[in-house]
C-alpha cells in the first residue's frame, strides 16, 4: 500500500501515531461529543482532529484511555478502527444513537448490540455476507454490566445497520421501497431491537483485525411505538450511553489488570 503519509509517521485520515492513544478506545460517531466523553477521563488532552476524527487521550483507573469520533456509517468508522489498531488500540465501544423497534424499547433506553444485521455495504468488503456480525462477549457482558451499576434501563438484542438514514425513515418514497418495507418487517418479526448504522462494520472489521468490540447506543425515540398511536418520548441526551461505555471500561481494565 502507498504512504499517503509521506512518512509522517501520522495515520493518514486519524493522524494519530504509535503513543498517542491507548489500547481502550470509546468511539462516538459525533466529533462533538469527544470532548463531553473526555470529562469522564482524567487529564485528558486533545491530541488529533483531523476529519471527522477527533482523538482524545487521558486515563481512566490510572489506564491510558482514549475516545475517538467515527463520523456517521460503515466506512468511515471501518477507516477509524483500522487505523487506532495499526498505532495499538485493541479495545472499542461503540456509543451512539439508535431507533427503537420492538414496542419495549422506549426513548431513553440503552440497547446494547449481541449481534448486527449487515444491511449496509461495508462488510461485505471484508467477510462474506454468510459469515455474522457479533460483538466480542467480554465487551458486551461489560456493558451490561455497565448499565446495572449505574441502575440504567437497557435492552439486549440484534441491531439493524444500515447506509441510508432516510431508507429506513422514508422507506416509502424510494425506488426500492417493496424491498425496504418487507425488510423492516422481517426485521421486527425476528425481534430486532434498533436500528443504527455503524455496529455491523465495526464487528466484521474487528474480527478480522482480531480486536474487541462492542456497541452501546442511546434509544433516541422509536418510530414503531409512534405508528401503534403508543408514547414516544425523544431523548437526545446521550449521557446515558456515554455512562454505560464508561462503566464497562472500567470493567475491562480491572478484568485485564487482576483488580476485581
Amino acid at each position: 500500500m502507498i504512504d499517503y503519509t509521506e512518512g509522517s509517521g501520522k495515520q493518514y485520515h486519524t493522524q494519530i501515531g504509535v503513543g498517542d492513544v491507548g489500547r481502550y478506545v470509546i468511539l462516538p460517531g459525533d466529533p462533538k461529543r469527544c470532548e463531553k466523553i473526555a470529562k469522564h477521563f482524567e487529564n485528558a488532552r486533545l491530541v488529533a482532529d483531523s476529519r471527522e476524527y477527533v482523538t482524545y487521550t487521558g486515563t481512566l483507573d490510572g489506564v491510558k484511555v482514549s475516545v475517538t469520533s467515527t463520523g456517521i456509517g460503515g466506512p468511515s468508522a471501518a477507516i477509524a478502527i483500522e487505523e487506532l489498531s495499526k498505532v495499538g488500540a485493541d479495545t472499542f465501544i461503540r456509543v451512539g444513537t439508535c431507533g427503537g423497534m420492538q414496542t419495549e424499547v422506549c426513548g431513553g433506553d440503552i440497547v446494547i448490540a449481541n449481534g448486527a444485521i449487515r444491511m449496509e455495504g461495508t462488510s461485505r468488503e471484508y467477510a462474506p455476507i454468510e459469515y455474522p456480525a457479533v460483538p466480542n462477549v467480554d465487551v458486551m457482558n461489560a456493558l451490561i454490566a455497565g448499565a446495572k451499576k449505574r441502575n440504567i434501563p437497557y435492552h439486549v438484542g440484534v441491531v439493524q445497520c444500515k447506509d441510508s438514514f432516510f431508507g429506513q425513515h422514508e422507506p416509502e418514497v424510494m425506488p426500492v421501497s417493496y424491498e425496504l418495507q418487507n425488510k423492516w418487517e422481517a426485521w421486527l418479526r425476528m425481534g430486532c431491537m434498533a436500528s443504527e448504522m455503524e455496529s455491523a462494520a465495526l464487528f466484521i472489521a474487528g474480527s478480522f483485525l482480531r480486536v474487541r468490540v462492542g456497541s452501546c447506543f442511546l434509544v433516541v425515540a422509536n418510530q414503531e411505538r409512534a405508528k401503534q398511536g403508543l408514547s414516544n418520548e425523544q431523548v437526545h441526551d446521550t449521557e446515558r450511553a456515554i455512562e454505560t461505555a464508561v462503566e464497562a471500561l472500567r470493567e475491562l481494565i480491572a478484568q485485564d489488570t487482576g483488580n476485581l
